[in-house]
């Protein structure tokens, strides 16, 4: 069992450390504040060769592994988790579906604008009726001659104001009484495909999530992704890959959490001691480090198993479910650590702390990876 990162790997952690934190959190407040999507970071990102990271040279990506993405997507997150998230969406949920399940010519066509830049990812799954509950969509993708007109709607859709194109889950039949569902790639010009930018949120502020709306959209049928009534199960293998880059991101912010509540009880000072020389400080850092460690070494072992080509479902569950609680966790510790300075925007970590909360939500709930967990383990 060997721990170490390979050379590739060090390097690309050295390399995207150094642009975390140079270039990624300098305005990560501001972004905040003014909901700015970072595109020029995402532009830098894209010359660096980091937006088709784990894709195959042949369509521009840069052929590394899940272990590379992980360690990009944490450190991106680590500076400023709305860059995190946009990164990690446009990697597992925009770019995936089509490398797992698209046609050469799909490939070329619509992955390849993604891994160079051209074009951010995005995937139309939720629903205003299809939450945890995916199985209740009803966008509907109706064949019309040579094409699929598709109407519906989708919620909470990352990276789409940024989009050139998404695959969207549609209902393209009925199987003996049971939906038959479909994934359809789907270009954002497309006469009657509309996508808002109004939500407002808690945290990520920086991070695009839009609503999509689709009346009477027209593609061809060769736009199907993968198997025609396979949707379903392509979007729960998709969602896999997507649960390491939450769990990556968790750790991330985890990890800026912890940092800053580190240096801060080494600077403030309490009944003539620092912070840090308090015992009851101590054993909350030391909770801190030891939940951090065991969420990276999770994420980075479900990151492994993939690139193994081995089963990694219950671990990519295991490692978003642990990963999210305990960024979570630390980030509120990160905030009683400060004090009442941690209830002010400044001192960042109660932005930590907004943003983790989604990660116990997205791409899964708690509750439904520990269904997940529970079904892969027997019960």
């Amino acid at each position: 069992m060997n721990f170490d990162l390979t050379e590739e790997q060090q390097m690309i952690k050295k390399m995207i450390r150094e642009f975390a934190d140079e270039v990624v959190a300098p305005g990560a407040i501001e972004r905040d504040k003014t909901k700015a999507f970072p595109l020029q970071i995402f532009k830098q990102l894209s010359e660096m060769g980091m937006m088709g990271l784990p894709f195959s040279e042949e369509y521009g990506g840069a052929g590394a592994d899940t272990v590379s993405f992980a360690i990009v997507t944490e450190e991106l997150s680590r500076a400023c988790a709305s860059t995190g998230i946009t990164y990690s969406a446009h990697i597992s949920l925009g770019g995936a579906p089509l490398n797992l399940f698209g046609t050469e010519e799909q490939k070329h066509k619509y992955l390849t604008p993604i891994c160079t830049g051209e074009s951010f990812g995005a995937f139309g799954l939720t629903e205003p009726n299809a939450g945890s509950d995916a199985g209740g969509t009803q966008t509907t993708a109706k064949e019309d001659g040579n094409d699929f007109v598709l109407n519906g709607s989708k919620v909470y859709i990352t990276n789409a104001s940024y989009a050139k194109h998404l695959a969207v889950t549609a209902i393209t039949g009925n199987d003996n009484g049971k939906k038959e569902i479909s994934a359809v790639i789907v270009p954002t010009d497309a006469e009657g495909f509309t996508v808002l930018d109004k939500y407002e949120k808690m945290g990520l502020n920086a991070s695009n999530t839009t609503e999509l709306v689709l009346d009477n959209v027209r593609v061809p049928q060769e736009n199907l992704l993968g198997t025609r009534g396979n949707g379903f199960r392509q979007f729960l293998v998709t969602l896999d890959g997507g649960r390491i880059g939450i769990g990556a991101m968790a750790v991330g912010i985890a990890q800026a959490a912890f940092d800053r509540a580190l240096r801060y009880s080494k600077e403030r000072k309490q009944f003539g001691k620092t912070l840090s020389e308090f015992q009851i400080t101590q054993f909350k850092l030391a909770d801190m480090a030891m939940k951090i460690e065991l969420a990276r070494n999770m994420v980075h072992k479900a990151a492994w198993l993939k690139d193994q080509g081995r089963p990694f479902s219950k671990e990519a569950s295991m490692c978003k479910l642990y990963a999210s609680e305990i960024a979570m966790q630390v980030a509120n510790e990160a905030v009683q650590i400060h004090g009442g300075y941690g209830y002010m925007q400044e001192y960042e970590v109660e932005r930590y702390m907004r943003d983790a909360k989604l990660l116990e939500i997205g791409e899964g709930t708690s509750e439904v990876q520990r269904m997940v967990i529970a079904r892969l383990i027997g019960c």
